[in-house]
């Protein structure tokens, strides 16, 4: 067995883009079909968060490393209503970027002359970009070639089909279509897939400044986001990954993209850890972008209840998987959880497939791991709309098996929340909170020696394309790294592995006969 792969770093970043919920939420524009002069969409622009605001929110801190999940704890609920202690643009992992540079990022983004900036908002842009240093002069000089009024953009949006881009709802931009006829090429859809390239770039140069790789080393880039491009005649062809790669300058990458619905971030990363693992590729790059249809997804339960509209980002995160360097946390490929496809879609049934079956193959307890990251979606939105606190119903069904197992006592239940589990914070951008935003957290605690054993979970949603009504999800293990090569990195003997196994087995026959 040789030696496992690595991950050696992660960026997340965030695009606040609250006039886009307006105009783009897949929410608001169903809204404005069917109700187009509800209160609803009256009222909204009245719950819309400013950048600063945006930047004082707790969860938003975390994700961009500046907290962490265990400083949430310490805030009481709701958070929308408190100012973080913390409210820095930038982070360790990336940034929180305005909506007026997002605009100019799309457009550096777009390769076929779609995007259309109003001449003097995109000269104030371009002075934004060139000072953020992220960017070269040729990407910036991009900005130049906006020579648009506002009027032949008006014209554009009005008589030709364009989408608009908006500042405080006044039209500063359009992104147009890319055909007459195909749907596939409108600009609704141009705009959500520049959009999502957009994130992934951003996530992508900030990984590059994170770990101080060299572009030119990373080999391979999988992107998992929701969305898909092509035309009418591959509608889901791709490929975003190698878009995004080469506007984020990784010139000897190639790619291809890996869709799963929520689950598809986890199957990506075993993608990425296999292929470097069996030594086709060095370094692979696991990213994705955020959805505009997201955003606002829960916003008439908020606008409701008298909160902000909290879904007002586009959410981004990039990881760096490597070969083993006898340092950072090591993925272990042979500890994988699987929703198979005769699993069933009980809560149980779905919480054995991805957690106890993998762990009783391993020979480990449910107290062996140290950390679960399940969907670690931000319970400030879920709850609201009804949704819950989904990271710890997620803890509250892996410690009641751990209680039926035997791995743990009745009265540990609340403590096992405690010590394994995790406050969400991650923006419900669909495939985004799915065990990814722990990461980067995971690396950091590992190195720190804080932890030494994580569970990463994906679940994904697969009846949502009509066309099956199965559910669906993947889980690894991640592990300090002992230093250890050629030995997989575990430091556990074949031998020891099987006896593990065989005494974890009679342990849950003698579990059933007891039941």
């Amino acid at each position: 067995m040789g030696d496992y792969a690595v991950i050696k770093g992660a960026s997340y970043t965030l695009a606040h883009t609250p006039d886009m919920v307006i105009h783009d939420g897949a929410t608001q524009v169903t809204e404005r079909v069917v109700n187009p002069d509800g209160e609803y969409l009256k009222e909204l622009p009245k719950h819309l968060r400013s950048y600063e605001d945006v930047l004082a929110y707790a969860p938003n801190q975390v994700y961009i490393g500046n907290m962490t999940s265990k400083d949430l704890e310490g805030i009481e609920m709701p958070w929308h209503d408190k100012a973080a202690p913390v409210k820095d643009r930038t982070g360790k992992y990336g940034e929180i970027m305005p909506q007026d540079e997002y605009y100019g990022l799309m457009q550096i983004c777009d390769v076929f002359d779609l995007v259309e900036l109003e001449a003097g908002f995109a000269a104030g842009v371009k002075t934004k970009l060139a000072a953020s240093g992220m960017f070269t002069d040729e990407q910036v000089a991009v900005l130049d070639k906006n020579q648009f009024t506002k009027e032949q953009i008006e014209d554009a949006v009005k008589n030709d089909g364009a989408c608009g881009l908006y500042m405080n709802d006044e039209l500063v931009g359009a992104v147009k279509r890319a055909h007459d006829v195909d749907v596939n090429l409108s600009a609704h859809v141009m705009l959500e897939n520049i959009s999502s390239k957009a994130t992934s770039v951003l996530s992508l140069l900030h990984l590059v400044k994170a770990t101080g790789i060299n572009p030119d080393e990373v080999d391979y880039v999988i992107d998992c986001a929701e969305e898909a491009c092509g035309d009418m005649n591959q509608r889901g062809g791709g490929n975003f990954a190698k878009a995004a790669a080469e506007i984020a300058g990784l010139n000897n990458a190639t790619g291809s993209d890996v869709r799963g619905f929520c689950a598809g971030p986890a199957h990506a990363i075993l993608n990425a850890a296999a292929l470097v693992k069996s030594g086709t590729f060095k370094n692979v790059v696991v990213t994705a972008g955020g959805c505009t249809a997201k955003l606002g997804m829960n916003g008439k339960s908020h606008v409701e209840k008298g909160m902000p509209v909290l879904e007002d980002c586009l959410a981004g995160f990039s990881v760096l998987i490597s070969e083993d360097n006898g340092t950072d946390p090591i993925i272990r490929s042979d500890i994988i959880g699987r929703h198979k496809v005769g699993t069933g879609s009980s809560p149980q049934a779905v919480i054995s497939s991805l957690v106890t079956d993998p762990l009783d193959e391993a020979g480990l307890r449910i107290t062996d791991i140290d950390k679960y990251a399940p969907e670690m979606q931000n319970p400030d939105i879920t709850k609201p709309a009804g949704a819950g606190d989904v990271p710890e119903s997620n803890y509250k069904m892996i410690a009641a098996l751990g209680v039926k197992r035997g791995d743990l006592e009745k009265a540990q239940l609340a403590s096992f929340i405690t010590e394994h589990g995790m406050k969400g914070w991650a923006p419900t951008q669909g495939h985004i909170p799915s065990g990814v935003p722990f990461m980067g957290p995971c690396r950091d605690m590992m190195l720190a020696g804080d932890i030494s054993r994580a569970m990463v979970i994906g679940k994904g949603s697969l009846f949502l394309g009509r066309m099956t009504n199965l559910f669906d999800g993947v889980s690894f293990v991640i592990e300090a790294n002992k230093g250890q090569s050629s030995g997989g990195g575990s430091g556990v003997s074949e031998s020891e592995v099987k006896s593990m196994i065989a005494s974890a087995l009679k342990d849950f026959a003698a579990g059933l006969m007891a039941e």
